[in-house]
């Protein structure tokens, strides 16, 4: 476990960052080792089907992900305020919210896969195969989801480091799963999807193992999911939804775009496929410190230190800056050999094309940063709304370019389209930042005076204070200590108030 409410920011945030990324590094590879092994063993046609369905399979993940962090929010503001008892009620109703909406979007998946296809526009003689494939990614979306509520639930006490470490496993195991579903039993495309099923499945039994055998208040008792408070339920469904449909309205947009994208033929989708697969992995930091973010804020706010919130979103912004800056070099240099190596095609149309998408919209990356950090900070701060703006603001936004932009300007369309969406969904997180009471510093007109010695600021507030004044000693709390440069120095407040009296007596 780690407080993330006690020490310096710059030093815990990274920490807490470092296995996050590592961790959405190997989420990743789940799917780019999907692309590379079906675009390497089984042709171009397969590869197609498989990114022609990848942004299906993106909304109802990235929806189930969003829940599970939403959820994980509350769980943190719990741990934070040191409210054990609400903190397992939180995480057991996650895991009874979130297991019924994953079984219900498993049904409505599978029953209405056809008509969802014929939607997206797959080719018709790609249909089959691309049916075949995100049928078994849909049938294991509880497994995914009760994942990553306990991957989640862990990042929201402190620990990531954790879910690295079995997402490592979980990942070897894909790739050794697709070598032998693909290669050696010749499945085709569903044995790639098989082997990422199981590698989940596996992932969460060594995952709700670990935890109720490391942590004690992760044991869940048969009380724990009796009789939650009414408003600790809507906070977490508040929170849970908000993320999950932040999830889904970019995901959705992104879907729309794709409908678009499937009518420029087989290339500009394999080209489209290799851009989306590495700007996954460029965007990576973004998504990490917005996590990050996310559970950072929820247990400060839950202390009550809000000044450690402040700091913490500015140093999020500051590295997740240099990051882009990072992308853009990689753009320019090695972006053609990593359409290569996502793709393993030598076609120059697809990696022309996706090189072209690289090089523009990595140089709009500064504002996806502060997209990604504010709208998580504001998830943890309790904002559910601004986010869901934003994020609607992002799909109105691609649904209209794939309607006009794509048809007239072909592929070109589909590479200004993000930038032009991330200037207008910036636009009300910006704006709610300075709005936030809790984010804003405020100047006001009243007197004040500052004095470093805490006992002569007590001594002060009473020798001045007039008849009907309250004096309020804010900061310390219970705390019969104060910490200077990682020493502890004995310092009780009421025993200052009781020398000063003392002393005024006389």
């Amino acid at each position: 476990m780690k407080d993330l409410t006690k020490g310096k920011p710059s030093a815990l945030i990274l920490s807490f960052a470092l296995p996050i990324f590592l961790g959405n590094l190997l989420q990743l590879t789940y799917s780019l080792v999907d692309t590379r092994i079906v675009g390497s063993f089984l042709g171009e046609d397969a590869l197609a089907a498989v990114g022609a369905t990848s942004t299906l399979s993106g909304l109802i993940i990235g929806f189930l992900l969003g829940l599970s962090n939403g959820f994980a929010i509350i769980t943190a503001q719990k741990f934070g305020a040191k409210n054990i008892a609400d903190m397992k009620k939180s995480f057991a109703m996650s895991l009874v919210i979130g297991t019924g909406i994953s079984i219900l979007f498993t049904i409505a998946g599978l029953l209405f896969l056809k008509p969802i296809l014929h939607f997206l526009n797959v080719p018709k003689h790609l249909v089959p195969v691309a049916k075949g494939y995100i049928a078994i990614i849909i049938a294991g979306l509880l497994a995914t989801f009760l994942y990553d509520a306990c991957a989640a639930t862990l990042r929201a006490i402190g620990d990531a480091v954790t879910p690295l470490i079995i997402l490592a496993i979980s990942v070897a195991l894909n790739i050794v799963g697709d070598l032998f579903f693909v290669v050696v039993l010749k499945t085709g495309v569903k044995g790639a999807a098989i082997a990422t099923v199981l590698a989940q499945i596996i992932a969460f039994v060594i995952c709700w193992i670990y935890m109720i055998r490391k942590y004690e208040i992760l044991r869940l008792q048969k009380e724990d999911f009796k009789d939650p408070s009414p408003i600790m339920v809507k906070k977490m469904i508040s929170a849970g939804m908000s993320m999950g449909f932040m999830s889904s309205l970019v995901n959705i947009g992104t879907l729309t775009l794709q409908t678009a994208i499937n009518k420029l033929g087989k290339d500009i989708i394999i080209a489209h496929t290799a851009a989306r697969k590495i700007t996954e992995i460029f965007m990576i930091m973004f998504s990490v410190f917005g996590q990050t973010m996310a559970t950072y804020c929820g247990q400060n706010v839950g202390a009550g230190k809000i000044d450690r919130v402040k700091r913490g979103i500015w140093l999020a912004i500051v590295y997740t800056a240099i990051w882009s800056g990072l992308t853009i070099i990689a753009s320019y240099t090695i972006g053609g050999w990593l359409v290569y190596l996502v793709t393993g095609s030598h076609n120059k149309t697809v990696i022309l094309n996706a090189t072209n998408y690289l090089k523009f919209d990595t140089l709009f990356y500064i504002v996806t940063t502060l997209i990604c950090i504010l709208r998580n900070a504001m998830q943890g701060l309790g904002d559910h709304i601004t986010p869901l703006i934003s994020s609607g603001l992002e799909m109105a936004g691609k649904i209209v370019i794939a309607a006009t932009l794509v048809p007239w300007l072909g592929y070109t369309g589909v590479i200004i389209c993000e930038p032009i969406v991330w200037f207008i969904m910036v636009i009300p997180l910006l704006i709610q930042t300075f709005r936030m009471p809790v984010l804003r510093t405020e100047k006001t007109d009243g007197k004040y005076i500052d004095i470093c010695d805490r006992k002569e600021a007590i001594r002060y507030a009473i020798e001045h204070g007039r008849p009907g004044d309250v004096i309020v000693l804010a900061g310390k709390g219970h705390e019969t200590y104060q910490e200077i440069k990682g020493v502890k120095h004995d310092m009780d407040e009421r025993v200052l108030i009781k020398e000063v009296l003392e002393e005024l007596k006389k």
